[in-house]
């Protein structure tokens, strides 16, 4: 079997009950399984938002993998959104979606995707981050209130999703967009090859 069949056809973990997540390894024909993480996301006051992502996808992938049958490959993924320092998170309400829209507003933020490799029980093939530019026009009151009206804001980091109703806001991609969807699925392709070499 070529190397790409064996690597679309492996039966993967995906450490995530990240719908997007689903759906984009759907889309690029991966066999897998899910087996959500109980691993909370919560940045330690001394971490960046990159050692953040990196940190949180390293735990899931090996919270799901220390139980997964040996030799499975499980796949933890945490995106995070970075404007001017600060790291955003998903919102904890529609009034912290819309106070996290004025701070996107017509500015270039960063979105970085930790993505983990595990090998069960407990040996980490693979850790990188991803890391896209996003910019988005300037938002009116009118644009973040209908937004966030909208519900779609609430489960995201940084309170947006570049593939629904907030892609009409961005002006700009430089990097995977795929990652700012939530995972880098070209980045997750190249890491499962390597780990057949």
């Amino acid at each position: 079997m070529h190397l790409k069949s064996r690597i679309t056809s492996l039966r993967l973990i995906l450490a995530s009950a990240s719908p997007r997540r689903r759906e984009l390894l759907r889309a690029a024909r991966f066999a897998f399984e899910v087996r959500p993480s109980a691993v909370a996301e919560k940045r330690r006051a001394d971490e960046s938002g990159e050692e953040f992502a990196l940190r949180a996808a390293r735990e899931k992938a090996l919270d799901v993998a220390s139980s997964a049958p040996p030799e499975s490959l499980v796949l933890g993924a945490d995106t995070v959104v970075i404007v001017d320092g600060e790291v955003l998170g998903k919102p904890v309400g529609p009034d912290d979606a819309a106070r996290m829209l004025r701070l996107l507003s017509g500015v270039t933020h960063r979105v970085v995707t930790g993505v983990c490799l595990v090998r069960a029980p407990d040996r980490i093939e693979a850790l990188r981050p991803s890391v896209t530019l996003v910019t988005f026009h300037r938002l009116d009151e009118e644009e973040i209130s209908e937004y966030v009206s909208s519900g779609e804001p609430l489960d995201k980091a940084g309170a947006y999703g570049i593939q629904g109703l907030a892609s009409k806001f961005v002006t700009r991609i430089e990097g995977c967009y795929f990652n700012v969807v939530g995972l880098p699925v070209a980045l997750v392709y190249e890491l499962l090859k390597d780990s057949y070499r």
